[in-house]
């Protein structure tokens, strides 16, 4: 068997083993902070008084069991840790921000998605989880094992829901060129 068919994914690996605490890539960078700029227009409108997720990490400090402040900038680890003996990823960040929240408090969280669901979410889909899908073989019919992932269903309306958009490439109407004559005025 190849070499390639053995490589474990990422999520499958140890975190000190996985790309986001070996390197990334040639340079070996693997511990990236919010550029300064984009921080400060953040910073500007949330008025962040408390970071979890600080760089350099205080010694023994731990975002993930300390109260946090009234309004959080959390930039957290893009991969897995190891915390409190056990591996721990994007989701135990998400579940301590909607803590926080609960508890009355103001979250930004910041975390790398697919642009095609940030297109989704702005055209107004609702999501829905699905759980962990167990799809369906096209040979047989007989149900896989799952993905081990939740899958969302993103819902999107009928078009005329949302007018300032056109449907063919999701462009501001005004600015498609696929239907000129039906551009809204403005």
């Amino acid at each position: 068997m190849d070499s390639e068919d053995t490589r474990q994914h990422q999520n499958q690996l140890h975190p000190s083993a996985n790309k986001f605490h070996v390197g990334n890539g040639e340079d070996s960078k693997h511990y990236w902070i919010t550029p300064a700029d984009l921080f400060a227009k953040l910073d500007a409108e949330f008025e962040f008084d408390f970071d979890p997720c600080p760089h350099p990490l205080p010694e023994g400090f731990d975002g993930l069991t300390c109260d946090w402040g009234q309004s959080n900038y959390v930039n957290p680890p893009f991969g897995s840790i190891i915390h409190q003996g056990r591996k721990k990823g994007p989701t135990a960040w998400a579940r301590k921000a909607i803590a926080e929240q609960a508890r009355g408090k103001r979250v930004v969280l910041v975390y790398p998605i697919d642009k095609w669901v940030l297109m989704l979410l702005k055209a107004g889909a609702s999501v829905r989880n699905l759980g962990d899908v167990r799809w369906l073989a096209t040979e047989d019919g007989s149900a896989g094992k799952g993905t081990g992932r939740h899958i969302a269903a993103f819902i999107l309306e009928p078009p005329y829901d949302y007018p300032d958009f056109c449907v063919c490439d999701y462009r501001p109407r005004r600015e498609c060129t696929v239907h000129p004559k039906e551009r809204a005025d403005g």
